[in-house]
């Protein structure tokens, strides 16, 4: 018997591998294996082979253990890393393997990157000189080495022409270090001319970077303030010391004037990191972020998992965004985990907004945040002039959603040779479709949602599931034809009008959900900057921080949209929203207007836009949160229960209610404040085929939430027959 097993024991490896288990395997490591803590691994699971990550290393009895198949050739975890990942599934009350899942996905393809082959000039001549070889080797200058297929498109001829100069000893055949992503940005590549007030807050990033240690900075900044180009800085600052850099955005798939901006001031863009990205990429950006090859990243929220060798400097841009809530699976919040992972990194973080969530706001206030503004545009411009259009007096004609002074003001706009932007948060060309012989309402089979109308398509589609049927020409129901009728308005029927009203004016819609993907809509939006386009109609996407020169004009056709539901939150939102879709106008050399449709114009979020007084709102608003003990003056959470079945998901969300009764009657000391509501019907009762019902604990910061969950879960019966339970720490979604 081997030293190793002397005494019936061997090396034991806990792997923790990405399936829904919260705990690691044993395993027996094999004689003549070394591993440290953090290897990959391939493990057998049940009858598969799994990737898996050493999380820990003992001795102990080797009986009934199967043993570690290989060490893989990856970069391991850190430990901290690891750490940050334990907390994270600790957090959101999930399977640790699952959270692990989201931060090694890439790596089941970054072990063995295929090998690049080039060819290079010997100065050899070649045996049989001819014109084709002639071409090849005069595209070929110095020591230049290029791919065989991409010297033979260069050269104008066939790969067997390049094949045969080898074959002569005139080129040869080189391997190429593996590619690395995004390239290097140079920070002194293109340094910025920066005002005074953004020297001074860019001055105050790069001491936080270069401090090394946990610096947690909301920058606010009025929309046209300059915040990307004092991010920049700070940035600058972790690349010159060698370190990583990390920029969180809601929407990277779309944001193609950002890495223009980041190519234009490092020399480079940085690498992305988003769905769209093949797998192969993904992988390479997953192994050189671990090695330190890739050096700024800018990505959406999943960038968060990526295992950085040397972070210094995490970004979160436009930090209110709800786009950074993970809804499925893990349920987490990319802002709160980025501030987290800052402080196991010892790191800066930034987060930057012109509009602020009261969260982030209020730790600012209270000091936990350092607070750096910006309250003016750069070079002095103005901000938007911002008028409410009151519907009830200045209601527009029957069948028209554009009220008559904001067609004027178009008009006036399209006469000097400006652009406008209208604005409306529904996707489609109607919310709903019924018949008006017998008032039938189309609704998805899956989810308990109307079917959104797409015209161009001739679609009903829903916005929850993705289900498409056919518009029909009769109504389903009553068979009666030429009934179907759309009600209210989406893009596209807003689209429509305009082109009545305009017809000269070159239109564009911009919605998520138009054919074509990222590269359509990166071109869009590339050719709206360079005014190939007079009015521009869009959603919530147009007021994600691009930059239109030309644009004077914003008309928001329902500014009410966002305020008649009953999230706590959806004041907040909309005057985000809002004041970020005006921030679109006069960006440029010339002044901007915007104009707010609404039946609301005395609402508190109507009033602090229209007068500017956006401290007051703020004032009103976390003080509305304070004596409501929401947060962040209190703490909630949300537990889902779904089932194929109707009847189960309400008995299981019961038995947990009844579960939470009996918690809260033995909670001693703050948890006995909790207060657990429900259960209830989520107000989309169906979902992808299933019945949902939630339950909210609202507690006191005081109290351990989480505790007192995992009490709960506990004292309840085991979900079966289908029924599923999430738990949602701090829910931005409240449907």
């Amino acid at each position: 018997m081997s030293e190793r097993r002397a005494g019936n024991e061997a090396e034991i490896a806990e792997a923790l591998v990405p399936v829904a288990v919260d705990q690691p395997y044993s395993y027996v490591v094999p004689d003549g294996m070394t591993l440290a803590e953090g290897d990959f691994v391939k493990v057998s699971l049940g009858s598969r082979t799994q990737i898996g990550v050493v999380w820990a290393l003992r001795r102990g009895s080797p009986e009934k253990l199967k043993s570690v198949i290989e060490r893989l050739n990856l970069p391991p975890l850190a430990a901290k890393f690891r750490a940050l990942l334990d907390w994270i599934a600790a957090w959101t009350m999930s399977p640790r393997g699952m959270v692990l899942r989201m931060a090694t996905r890439a790596a089941e393809n970054a072990e063995d990157e295929p090998l690049r082959i080039a060819v290079r000039a010997t100065g050899a001549p070649p045996k049989r000189p001819t014109p084709a070889r002639a071409r090849v080797l005069a595209a070929l200058v110095g020591d230049l080495s290029v791919a065989r297929s991409e010297l033979a498109r260069l050269a104008g001829v066939s790969t067997g022409v390049v094949d045969a100069l080898v074959d002569d000893g005139a080129l040869e055949a080189i391997a190429l270090p593996p590619e690395t992503p995004g390239g290097r940005p140079d920070p002194d590549f293109c340094a910025p001319r920066l005002s005074p007030a953004q020297e001074e807050t860019a001055r105050a990033l790069r001491e936080a970077v270069a401090a090394r240690a946990f610096k947690p900075i909301l920058l606010e900044g009025v929309t046209g303030s300059g915040k990307t180009e004092v991010y920049f800085e700070a940035v600058a600052q972790a690349l010159q010391e060698g370190g990583q850099a990390l920029i969180l955005m809601p929407e990277i798939a779309l944001t193609a004037q950002f890495l223009e901006r980041f190519a234009k001031r490092f020399g480079q863009p940085p690498a992305e990191w988003h769905s769209g990205l093949s797998e192969r990429r993904r992988a390479r950006i997953w192994r050189g972020a671990a090695e330190g090859e890739v050096r700024a990243v800018a990505g959406a929220r999943s960038a968060l998992f990526l295992p950085f060798k040397d972070l210094r400097l995490i970004v979160v841009d436009e930090e209110h965004e709800a786009a950074y809530k993970q809804e499925e699976g893990v349920i987490y919040h990319a802002r709160d985990m980025a501030v987290v992972r800052a402080q196991r990194e010892s790191c800066a973080i930034a987060l930057a907004s012109a509009t602020p969530s009261i969260e982030t706001r209020e730790n600012a206030r209270q000091g936990r945040y350092g607070w750096l503004k910006l309250e003016s545009r750069f070079a002095g411009r103005a901000l938007p002039k911002i008028e409410a259009i009151d519907l009830r007096r200045e209601d527009s004609p029957r069948g028209r959603w554009i009220a008559p002074r904001l067609v004027e003001a178009m008009r006036q706009s399209f006469a000097l040779n400006e652009q406008a932007l209208l604005f409306l948060n529904r996707r489609g060309y109607a919310p709903l479709t019924l018949c008006r012989a017998c008032g039938h309402r189309f609704q998805c089979r899956n989810c308990s949602a109307w079917l959104v109308e797409h015209r161009a398509r001739r679609a009903l589609v829903c916005h929850h599931c993705g289900h498409v049927e056919r518009r029909p020409d009769k109504c389903p129901s009553c068979g009666t034809e030429d009934s179907l009728i759309a009600c209210g308005p989406g893009v596209e029927r807003l689209a429509e009008e305009a082109a009545g009203l305009f017809p000269e004016a070159r239109l564009l819609v911009l919605s998520s959900d138009m054919p074509g993907g990222t590269q359509r809509m990166r071109a869009e939006l590339r050719a709206v900057e360079n005014r190939e386009f007079d009015l521009v109609i869009g959603t919530q996407l147009v007021a994600k921080g691009h930059h239109f020169p030309h644009l004077t004009l914003v008309g928001v056709v329902d500014a009410d949209i966002g305020l008649a539901n009953g999230d706590p939150r959806a004041a907040e939102r909309t005057f985000q929203l809002l004041n970020q879709v005006a921030g679109r106008a006069g960006r440029g050399e010339r002044p901007g207007r915007a104009f707010l449709q609404t039946f609301q114009p005395d609402h508190p979020v109507l009033r602090a836009l229209l007068s500017g007084d956006f401290e007051r709102f703020y004032r009103e608003e976390t003080e509305v949160r304070r004596q409501g003990g929401l947060p962040p003056f209190g703490r909630l959470a949300a537990i889902v229960v779904s089932a194929p079945d109707r009847a189960a998901a309400e008995s299981h969300a019961r038995e947990l209610a009844r579960a939470a009764h009996r918690a809260q009657a033995e909670a001693q000391g703050p948890a006995a404040q909790i207060a657990v509501l429900g259960p209830a019907e989520a107000p989309i009762a169906m979902l992808r085929g299933r019945s949902r019902f939630r339950l909210l604990a609202r507690a006191p910061r005081a109290a351990d939430l989480h505790a007192f969950l995992r009490d709960v879960l506990a004292r309840a019966p085991r979900p079966k027959g289908g029924v599923r339970v999430a738990v949602d720490i701090d829910p931005q979604n409240f449907l």
